[in-house]
């Protein structure tokens, strides 16, 4: 069975007071719209069409999703009138789905069960039973239980408000005779619109038996119109994703206080402290400890590493056993090796950090290849920038940069080299030798560096 699925994404949204169109306002990082493309790729779609009319071509750009196809609806019409604009472009399909940008949390599973029911048949409903059905079309049936039409509220009778079971708009038909029932609709409503649901009282009309599932949550067909309900959306969503990380052995200090916008993988014993925000795809390993208030944007953290407060870190590789923080920023293209720390008020760019080597305090490392068991002290600039282009440094294996000191790209500090405080280097720096430049830059020849005492 071919399956087409055609997404309404065309209305003003009027009530959300933007000059986004509804549907590209974010849910958990990703626009609405995005969250439905994606269920409707899960499912095995042959083909989506997205209708959109409101915003013109913004949300066509927004989308960078070559499998979409667009259909526009100049002039909004009504439901039914939109899934007509989609159906060329579903030309051939067995079955067509009809979903809703602004409803982001439908479930694959609620879908799948909902086109099972339609495989016998031509035409299956998506219906949910709500405390307060007020706005909805309601579900009328006939006497032996069985669907016989949807009536609008501004439409409904007196006795059918009183109606609980409403529609909820997502449904699966068989494509032709979609085809047929919608050039068969008309506006003669109070809306003046071109109902989509009128076809379910044509099916009857033809004799096909009309099938309905529900949904495991009210909270999968709810759609946004306005910012509370944004709001409301995005804590159902934010809560069930830290119910499922907590079911997979994720400790999360409070899960009200924790925002995934991306995916995450985890190991085994992974704590996360409050406010801690997951974008882009974030892997943590073993023992891996998260700080409060941290920002992880497409990471990998290898095992046993420790991430202290306030730590912001992205497009970055985390080798084992690293500490990093508080107050740490690790910017694109960084790699930190094993066992290095990374202090408060440390900014890392575009670097590698090789094994054990530590940075601890107020320090810009950028555009560098820093070697092993290398110590940079307090203050410490890589000037990688000349105002025009960057450059290199490189630092070699148990080098130990002074406080204070300037490195001025490119330049090369060799192994065992020490740079006194205060200096500014412009020049290579020999290895197991003393360099400082406090008036001009000399190398003591002889010179050894002090030993710790027992």
């Amino acid at each position: 069975m071919k399956l087409g699925v055609v997404i309404l994404a065309a209305g003003q949204g009027t009530r959300m007071k933007s000059a986004l169109p509804k549907v590209l306002h974010p849910l958990a990082g990703k626009p609405l719209v995005g969250h439905v493309i994606d269920t409707a790729h899960q499912l095995g779609a042959a083909k989506i069409t997205v209708v959109y009319g409101h915003g013109g071509e913004q949300v066509p750009a927004a989308i960078s999703d070559p499998s979409v196809t667009w259909a526009e609806q100049t002039e909004q019409l009504g439901t039914g009138h939109a899934v007509e604009q989609a159906l060329p472009a579903l030309a051939g399909m067995d079955r067509v789905l009809v979903l809703y940008g602004d409803v982001p949390l439908t479930s694959r599973d609620t879908l799948q069960a909902l086109i099972e029911a339609a495989a016998d048949t031509q035409l299956a409903l998506l219906t949910v039973n709500l405390v307060n059905p007020t706005g909805y079309g309601r579900i009328v049936r006939d006497s032996e239980g069985n669907p016989d039409r949807i009536v609008e509220q501004k439409d409904a009778s007196a006795e059918e408000l009183k109606i609980n079971e409403v529609n909820t708009g997502i449904l699966v038909a068989d494509g032709p005779r979609l085809d047929a029932w919608l050039r068969q609709l008309d506006n003669d409503n109070a809306q003046g619109e071109f109902y989509l649901t009128d076809i379910v009282a044509m099916a009857v009309a033809d004799g096909i038996e009309v099938h309905t599932t529900q949904p495991a949550d009210e909270y999968e067909v709810m759609g946004v119109n306005d910012r509370v309900q944004l709001a409301e959306l995005e804590r159902h969503y934010q809560q069930a994703q830290a119910e499922r990380l907590m079911r997979e052995g994720v400790t999360l200090r409070d899960p009200a206080r924790f925002d995934l916008r991306g995916t995450l993988g985890s190991g085994r014993d992974v704590e996360i402290d409050v406010n801690v925000l997951i974008e882009g795809e974030v892997s943590l390993g073993d023992n891996v400890r998260v700080g409060a208030n941290t920002v992880l944007r497409n990471v990998k953290v290898a095992d046993d590493v420790v991430i202290k407060e306030n730590c912001v870190i992205e497009d970055a590789v985390i080798g084992e056993e690293s500490i990093i923080g508080p107050f740490a920023r690790i910017r694109p293209e960084t790699e930190l090796a094993p066992r290095v720390h990374i202090g408060n008020f440390v900014e890392i760019k575009k670097s590698t950090v090789g094994e054990g080597s530590k940075i601890n305090h107020l320090s810009y490392v950028g555009d560098s290849e820093v070697g092993k068991i290398v110590n940079i002290g307090a203050g410490t600039i890589t000037c990688n920038y000349d105002g025009a282009n960057k450059f290199k440094t490189v630092i070699g294996d148990g080098a130990f940069i002074g406080s204070d000191s300037q490195l001025i790209a490119p330049v090369e500090v060799e192994a065992g080299a020490t740079i006194g405080a205060g200096s500014t280097i412009t020049r290579t720096a020999p290895k197991d030798q003393l360099t400082l430049s406090r008036s001009k830059q000399m190398t003591l020849k002889g010179w050894k560096r002090p030993v710790k005492k027992k």
